[in-house]
């Protein structure tokens, strides 16, 4: 059986697709990874079966200074429209929530920056890979824009008190999350040192190697089975969300 081609889209060197590549790679899956701009992206999407957008230091808009991101995010547009199976972090998912027809802008909250929980809501329940994670799931929080408003239609699927927005799906099987879940303490470190001004807006004790540790395992423990349970979706062994049913207004 030929193992099913995942594109990798790397908006950042910062920002590698780490253990997320290997939960991906130990379930099957075959990574075509682009570390943008300078490896090009495929003019189309065919011979991918899935989609992975990963994040970055960038705005989801920030054609002046990245003027490849345009590409991106039609790329993201076509892949949701073919329903190609789409996992998209952080700037991935802002630019999947842009490309689609939501909003991102600086959060009005300030940035969110360090070890964190969200929660499932309601869709979530019944979402072929959401349904199975813990209520509150633990995520890596790095990030200044906020997602302000979902793409029409799109289901909620995670939140948390700062900023609703945390996880949405569109249509049946294209996914967008805020937070991330490809991290390693290292990484995460790396970016502290990089945003002085962010890691100084939580406890010093919380970016620290041992803390960091301790959060991964559990990053692990809850997003591992997820990233196959992505894979199983790709390759057809899981099927996508329902349909979502219209109904006429009553009489």
């Amino acid at each position: 059986m030929t193992a099913p081609k995942l594109l990798v889209i790397q908006p950042d060197e910062s920002d590698p697709i780490g253990p997320l590549g290997d939960w991906l790679t130990e379930a099957g899956a075959d990574l075509d990874i682009r570390l943008l701009p300078d490896q090009s992206l495929p003019a189309d999407l065919d011979g991918y079966v899935g989609v992975v957008c990963l994040g970055g230091g960038m705005g989801a808009t920030d054609d002046a200074a990245h003027p490849w991101l345009a590409d991106v995010r039609k790329l993201l547009s076509k892949a949701a429209s073919a329903r190609i199976p789409t996992l998209a972090i952080c700037l991935g998912g802002q630019l999947l929530a842009v490309a689609l027809g939501g909003s991102v802008v600086t959060g009005d909250q300030g940035p969110e920056v360090g070890p964190g929980l969200v929660s499932k809501k309601d869709a979530a329940w019944i979402d072929p890979l959401f349904a199975d994670l813990p209520l509150m799931q633990d995520v890596l929080q790095f990030h200044n824009d906020a997602i302000t408003r979902l793409p029409a239609g799109a289901e909620l699927l995670a939140s948390s008190p700062r900023y609703a927005y945390q996880a949405f799906r569109f249509d049946r099987c294209a996914y967008g999350v805020q937070f991330h879940i490809e991290t390693t303490p290292e990484v995460v470190l790396d970016w502290a040192r990089q945003s002085p001004e962010m890691a100084e807006l939580t406890r010093p004790e919380v970016l620290t190697p041992e803390n960091l540790a301790r959060v991964h395992a559990d990053i692990t423990e809850t997003w591992r089975p997820f990233a196959h349970r992505f894979v199983r979706l790709v390759s057809g062994d899981l099927a996508p969300a329902a349909e979502r049913q219209r109904t006429l207004p009553m009489a």
